[in-house]
């Protein structure tokens, strides 16, 4: 009777283990279940914020693009700007993605020619598809096309933050112009308010029409035959042009000196457009020299310091400047003499520039209007940068036209500032997600192994 006691006991213990072990495998598995649902919710919570913040950062590195068609005289260039959407104070923080020159002259002689304004045209549609293939095409119904045909919009170009500034200079082929900015006391109808990453500046601005280097020499030109028809006679068959080198001559039509606007009003009386003139070199550095300043007006500011030239006011030169022509102004008279010297055998051999003919008074003209025009001299000379880049952007008005015009196309919303870097974030984010995941899964592992 005891021993069936204790059998019955231990049935009743073995029963029971297997009931209270069934109960736990029960209980393993309702939290492993609950577990694994744990850690599915958990990556795809991870992963969605991941995703979402990577989606936001990159919706915020994404980028407006503009584009400026730079229809000058001579040339015509198209430009690409691109600069974040999300702006800096306002102002999109702009540089340049790629450009494409307009094979074929400028739009001042458009019109002349049929064949070759199809050819003008044809490049500009080649430019612009290839400017356009540069743009995503998402982007391409909200990217705005200016147009800038002269350039009477300038301005100094700027730090982002404000701290300095760099006036411009451009010596282009129908005008010229200068920027740059000045005292906030200073005024005038050429000053202008300029706002820019947040900033005020009080910017000096002016454009010379027909003192461009193209225009320039047309008035140099028109200056020299004046001269002849008034002093000689009125045969110019036989015009000496002191700036050319001797041994070389060239001829032109009447037409071609005074056809333009800016020399129109020059043409002496009973002169057709039609009539040849013949010009002869003369390799004479000195009376090239005359001859160029003759074409400004240098006596009208009466030795005022605010003022350039054709009696234009102009406050004192201040700061740094970035110009796109090189030469040093202390060894300019003596290299000017020796090239201006030289005949036309000696410089041209092994050149192939058309424009070599004019080196000599091109010299004289960028000379004239900085040295005797701006009023740069030995002091501050040293404050001109002669280059055509700055971080691979282009030394241009169009720079400067698309700054202006960013200030006018709204941002495309206001981001989250983050105070660490936005790549070093989302990388963080992705590293604390993969270790939650990692985390889980051993859990879930360690689980698994103490149940079954």
């Amino acid at each position: 009777m005891h021993l069936q006691t204790v059998g019955q006991n231990i049935r009743h213990c073995r029963l029971l283990s297997q009931v209270q072990e069934t109960v736990l495998r029960k209980m393993c598995c309702t939290y492993t279940n609950i577990w694994v649902v744990l850690l599915h919710f958990c990556c795809s919570l991870s992963l969605s914020i991941s995703l979402s913040l990577s989606l936001s950062l990159s919706l915020s590195l994404s980028l407006s693009h503009g584009i400026v068609l730079d229809a000058g005289s001579s040339r015509t260039t198209v430009y690409l700007y691109e600069w974040p959407a999300e702006k800096e104070n306002n102002t999109g923080v702009v540089r340049e993605t790629t450009k494409c020159q307009v094979e074929g002259p400028g739009i001042s002689d458009l019109g002349k020619n049929e064949d070759q304004d199809k050819d003008t045209w044809k490049s500009l549609k080649n430019c612009m598809a290839k400017i356009t293939e540069a743009i995503p095409s998402y982007r391409h119904k909200s990217t705005p096309v200016f147009l800038g045909a002269t350039k009477n919009l300038w301005n100094a170009w700027v730090h982002p933050h404000g701290a300095e500034t760099v006036g411009s200079l451009d010596l282009g082929g129908a005008s010229t112009q200068i920027a740059f900015a000045t005292s906030e006391d200073a005024k005038g109808e050429d000053i202008i308010k300029v706002s820019l990453y947040g900033y005020e500046y009080n910017i000096y601005t002016h454009s010379f029409l027909c003192y461009g280097k193209n225009e320039a020499e047309k008035r140099v030109l028109a200056k020299l035959l004046k001269v002849e028809y008034t002093h000689e006679s009125t045969n110019w068959a036989n015009v000496k042009q002191p700036c050319y080198p001797s041994g070389y001559n060239i001829s032109m039509l009447v037409e071609d000196v005074f056809g333009s606007e800016c020399t129109k009003n020059d043409l002496p009386t009973n002169y057709s457009p039609k009539q040849n003139i013949t010009f002869y070199g003369q390799s004479n550095p000195e009376q090239c020299k005359v001859l160029v300043r003759s074409i400004f007006d240098l006596t009208s500011c009466q030795g005022a310091e605010n003022c350039s030239f054709n009696g234009v006011y102009q406050p004192l030169l201040s700061g740094d400047f970035m110009v796109c022509i090189s030469f040093y102004m202390e060894t300019f008279d003596t290299n000017m003499k020796l090239f201006c010297s030289k005949d036309w055998k000696t410089v041209s051999i092994g050149q192939l520039d058309i424009h070599l003919k004019s080196y000599c008074y091109s010299a004289n003209y960028v000379h004239s209007i900085l040295a005797d025009g701006y009023k740069f001299n030995t002091d501050n000379w040293k404050n001109l940068n002669f280059q055509k880049q700055v971080n691979d952007t282009s030394i241009a008005w169009s720079l400067g036209y698309m700054l202006a015009l960013s200030n006018m196309i709204p941002a495309e919303g206001k981001i989250l500032k983050l105070p660490i870097n936005k790549v070093l974030f989302t990388g963080l984010l992705l590293l604390f997600s993969a270790l939650t995941i990692i985390t889980l899964t051993y859990l879930v592992i360690a689980l698994v192994r103490f149940c079954y």
